[in-house]
């Protein structure tokens, strides 16, 4: 942990939130950058579409070997050329060339870069980031947590509960239906989020491709770069899709829709937080204590949810941040301004908080327990909402005015089952129907919940 870090994902939280590092920090964008370079180069020369000539197997390999084997001296080599440059992606540039140089590669170092302007690099570099860190750290979290509330719903699929309405007393449930409810939202999200497919564009400094024509005008330029894009989704092992139509900049609508199903899915998550919450405080879940663990400095009998809490706030920070991007990002003056370009460095920023809420989240569930007699209890406590079901079957049975008669019966008031017992045998209707209704408690009306939860 980097005590002196300001931001404290890289500080107090660097250990829940490392798994991001190799997609999302400034290393990873330089070494993405320079793979975004060097697969360029390598199809080019496969592609046949210009002068430049066959690579041999080594000098592919070797090209590769730059942002395969890119290290701290890699790095420290590209932030020297920048405080010259000034410029990071030209200081990639000159990284590049200068290890050609010595190879028998020296003779291609003119065809780095070629054609291209610096968006075309980062957007690419982003859009492989993106995705790579989807595809292996937030959905794998996201995968986890569903199977675990899915479990969870499984194991308490019959054990009813009372629901709650306005923060009133409400028709029963069970406790595994409502956690199914989480599982088949996120489930949702989860799919889409698979689903997603980030764009990439590489058509020069104002989208028409102008330097790639001036030097070679008869070649089919954007078939080149869907041909680029599949090769560099297949080596990257993620689903890229080509942007042909764009400004200086890739338009960055997929980057909001990928960012926005992250932010619905961490809505789901932040519901799920407050209820857990709403459940432990109300005493139906209990959380296991850890030995030498405190929950309070003063008050020593205290375990606090403070998993839910915590993993609740970052969903806060990562939203807010996934909501900014969504009102930026997708607006550029004219065919190119900077301002977007410091707002995409913040993008580890906020998929850390999210990935943050989920391990926090994770770890919640982990440590808690249901409390089956405090559920019962709770719900014997409240026999009213058997009232719902009693006025519908006479309403099936055309009794004059059930409804009004048995608000006047529970309305404001706290009755007993016994009072249920005796307004069913005040009732002008058939035995067989007051026995159907004196069936009815608060533990068996729970409808098909049980049922829903597969």
């Amino acid at each position: 942990m980097n005590s002196k870090a300001i931001n404290p994902l890289d500080g107090r939280y660097e250990e829940r939130t490392k798994a991001l590092a190799p997609y999302m920090s400034e290393y990873a964008l330089m070494q993405y950058r320079t793979m975004v370079e060097c697969e360029f180069l390598i199809f080019l020369s496969e592609s046949k579409i210009t002068s430049l000539r066959n690579l041999t197997q080594n000098e592919v390999k070797a090209i590769r070997s730059l942002y395969e084997n890119f290290s701290d001296a890699s790095y420290a080599k590209i932030k020297k050329f920048e405080a010259t440059t000034n410029h990071d992606v030209k200081a990639m540039e000159y990284f590049i060339k200068e290890n050609l140089e010595k190879t028998s590669l020296k003779d291609t170092l003119e065809w780095v870069h070629f054609g291209l302007t610096s968006e075309d690099t980062n957007n690419s570099s982003y859009a492989l980031m993106l995705s790579l860190a989807v595809k292996n750290v937030l959905l794998p979290e996201l995968e986890n947590i569903s199977k675990n509330i899915e479990k969870f719903a499984r194991e308490n699929k019959s054990l009813p509960m009372l629901s709650r309405t306005h923060g009133q007393s409400a028709s029963p449930t069970t406790l595994g239906k409502e956690m199914a409810v989480f599982a088949y939202r996120l489930s949702r999200q989860i799919k889409q989020l698979k689903n997603q497919k980030v764009m990439m564009k590489l058509n020069g400094a104002t989208g028409n491709y102008n330097a790639f024509v001036a030097a070679y005008p008869k070649a089919n330029w954007p078939k080149f770069t869907e041909k680029f894009v599949a090769h560099l989704s297949k080596i990257a092992g993620v689903k890229l899709e080509a942007n042909l139509i764009t400004t200086q900049i890739e338009s960055h609508d997929t980057y909001i829709e990928l960012f926005d199903i992250i932010r619905r899915a961490n809505m789901v998550l932040l519901d799920f937080d407050q209820d857990m919450w709403r459940y432990i405080s109300d005493g139906y879940i209990s959380q296991k204590p850890k030995a030498g663990e405190v929950g309070s400095s003063t008050m020593p009998h205290k375990i606090n949810p403070i998993d839910f809490e915590n993993s609740e706030g970052n969903i806060g920070l990562a939203n807010s941040m996934f909501e900014f991007f969504a009102r930026k990002l997708p607006v550029s003056r004219l065919q190119r301004d900077l301002s977007d370009s410091t707002v995409e460095r913040a993008f580890g920023t906020a998929f850390g908080h999210s990935l943050l809420a989920y391990v926090m989240l994770s770890k919640g569930l982990s440590k808690i327990s249901v409390n089956k007699i405090k559920i019962l209890e709770d719900l014997e406590n409240h026999p009213e909402v058997v009232a719902e079901a009693i006025q519908t079957v006479l309403r099936r049975e055309k009794y004059p005015v059930p409804y009004e008669a048995l608000k006047d019966l529970t309305r404001g008031k706290k009755v007993t089952m016994a009072d249920f017992a005796r307004f069913i045998d005040g009732l002008k209707v058939t035995p067989a129907i007051k026995t159907e209704l004196k069936k009815f408690t608060p533990e068996n009306y729970i409808g098909i919940a049980n049922k829903l939860v597969k």
